[in-house]
């Protein structure tokens, strides 16, 4: 039997919402998998080792966990479009397709909440992977052994212009900057942005975007990692962005735009293409769905 599986990108943190608040978008991976008599396959990323490739030891894990050995899997990509190491949620996208996968393999004998706990588990935090798997935008909170979350609203005419160049951030080396303590004051400052973020995503008050984005966690220890990065935030709001952000750990920037504003693609394009970084442009929706098993 064969069937396909999608899994979308995921935008992180979205500001002041550090480890904590993720959205899936509509850019996807896409993978065919054939059922075999035993053992698994994952095909096409020869670059990367093995014992290196998430979507394998995500299903090698589950099987030895779950002591499944009657049925193996191939895994083929169809389309890979999210980028590597560029803040948009690639291994998340590695380890919830691998969950999936095994899922099917065993019988589906996971839930989702199963899965959500699993996935946060091998990712370390589940602002990326609980969104890839229910999708929308996502706030979670990893308490001992639950992943407890809660979807929020997102305004309809609201759209995300991702802002990719072709260099990568690590998101170990991303995390290395930060520093080990934060002052109460700057504590309070995110707390109170983030509740914003929700509130005014929630209620469509687009005005209040740029406040409730505001953040003194991790975006300003993280700028010298992203070249252009100030420059490309000052042009998205002379574009009549909402908000700016990084997306995830970086190098990928995100603006927040309305969907009438139709000439920032265009303009953004034309001076993304004068920068060093070979940066491109793409304007996404949010995806609502998460992970899709098809057939």
């Amino acid at each position: 039997m064969t069937y396909r599986i999608r899994v979308p990108a995921t935008t992180a943190n979205l500001g002041p919402g550090f480890d904590a608040l993720g959205l899936a978008l509509k850019l996807y991976n896409e993978f065919q998998i054939e059922e075999i008599a035993s053992g698994i396959e994952v095909l096409g990323c020869d670059e990367i080792p093995l014992e290196e490739n998430l979507i394998y030891t995500t299903i090698q894990k589950l099987f030895k966990q779950y002591h499944h050995e009657k049925q193996g899997v191939r895994v083929i990509p169809h389309h890979i479009d999210i980028p590597l190491s560029r803040g948009l949620g690639s291994s998340a996208a590695c380890i919830a397709a691998g969950i999936a996968i095994a899922n099917r393999a065993m019988g589906e004998p996971l839930k989702l909440e199963d899965m959500i706990r699993i996935g946060t588990a091998l990712e370390g935090h589940p602002d990326n992977v609980v969104p890839a798997l229910v999708g929308g935008m996502v706030a979670s909170v990893h308490e001992a052994d639950q992943v407890i979350y809660s979807k929020i609203n997102i305004p309809k005419n609201l759209c995300f212009a991702l802002m990719i160049p072709d260099f990568t951030v690590s998101t170990g080396e991303a995390r290395k900057v930060l520093p080990e303590q934060y002052s109460k004051k700057d504590c309070i400052y995110n707390i109170s942005r983030t509740a914003l973020l929700v509130a005014a995503m929630g209620n469509g008050e687009l005005e209040k975007l740029r406040y409730a984005t505001a953040d003194r966690i991790h975006q300003s220890y993280r700028t010298k990692l992203i070249p252009g990065l100030e420059e490309i935030f000052q042009k998205a709001q002379s574009l009549r962005s909402k908000a700016e952000v990084i997306s995830g750990s970086g190098s990928t920037l995100m603006a927040m735009i309305e969907r009438d504003n139709t000439s920032f693609e265009q303009e953004m394009n034309i001076f993304l293409k004068a920068m060093e970084g070979g940066w491109q442009i793409k304007i996404l929706e949010n995806d609502d769905e998460g992970i899709q098993i098809y057939g």
